[in-house]
C-alpha cells in the first residue's frame, strides 16, 4: 500500500470506503470557470511570459504555472481550462492563480463562483495481471477491447458513469468523474471483477 503515494499512504486505509484495500491516485483534474470579461490574447501572449498564442495552431492563449504545476487554456470569450492538478483544491487555487495574472495585465476579470471540475482522472494498480478476454467476454454490453488498436480494455460503467481503462498488467486508469467519490465508487465496483479475471500466473 505505501506506492499509492500522497497523502492516502501515510494514513492507514478507511476500509469502510475503500473496501479493496486501494485508493486510486488522482492524476489529473480538469476545470473550468468564466472570468467574465472579453479578452485580448495577442496582447497576454505578449505581456506574460509564461503564455504561448498561435492563432494558427489552436484558438487559445495557453499559459503555464508551476505552484500547482498546471496549464490554462484561456479562451477570448473569457472562458478558461484548468488542467493538470492532482486535487480539487490545487485546481481551484490554479484557477484563482490564472485569473489573477490576466487581471494584473489590465483585464477585469472575475474568479466567479462557476468554477466547475469536468473531469477526474485517477489511477492504482491492483498489483496482478488481469484477462482481459474474459472480461470483455462476459462484460460485452460495458467493455471495448480490440488490443491491435489499443492496448488496454475500455470499459463503460453507467452507474456511476465513469470510463475505466484496464490493462493486463493490473494497472487501471479510471476517467470521466466530477466528483472523487465517483472515481472511488467506480473502482470499487470493478474490483471483484478484476479478481475473478485473475490471471493465474504459471
Amino acid at each position: 500500500m505505501a506506492e499509492q503515494g500522497g497523502l492516502e499512504g501515510s494514513q492507514p486505509v478507511d476500509l469502510s470506503k475503500h473496501p479493496s484495500g486501494i485508493v486510486p491516485t488522482l492524476q489529473n483534474i480538469v476545470s473550468t470557470v468564466n472570468l467574465d470579461c472579453k479578452l485580448d490574447l495577442k496582447q497576454i501572449a505578449l505581456q506574460a511570459r509564461n503564455a504561448e498564442y498561435n492563432p494558427k495552431r489552436f484558438a487559445a492563449v495557453i499559459m503555464r504555472i508551476r505552484e500547482p504545476k498546471t496549464t490554462a487554456l484561456i479562451f477570448a470569450s473569457g472562458k478558461m481550462v484548468c488542467t493538470g492538478a492532482k486535487s480539487e483544491q490545487q485546481s481551484k487555487l490554479a484557477a484563482r492563480k490564472y485569473a489573477r495574472i490576466i487581471q494584473k495585465l489590465g483585464f477585469p476579470a472575475k474568479f466567479k463562483q462557476d468554477f466547475k471540475i469536468q473531469n477526474i482522472v485517477g489511477s492504482c494498480d491492483v498489483k496482478f495481471p488481469i484477462r482481459l478476454e474474459g472480461l470483455a467476454y462476459s462484460h460485452g454490453a460495458f467493455s471495448s477491447y480490440e488490443p491491435e488498436l489499443f492496448p488496454g480494455l475500455i470499459y463503460r460503467m453507467k452507474q456511476p458513469k465513469i470510463v475505466l481503462l484496464i490493462f493486463v498488467s493490473g494497472k487501471i486508469v479510471i476517467t470521466g468523474a466530477k466528483v472523487r467519490d465517483e472515481t472511488y465508487t467506480a473502482f470499487e465496483n470493478i474490483y471483484p471483477v478484476l479478481t475473478e479475471f485473475r490471471k493465474n500466473q504459471q
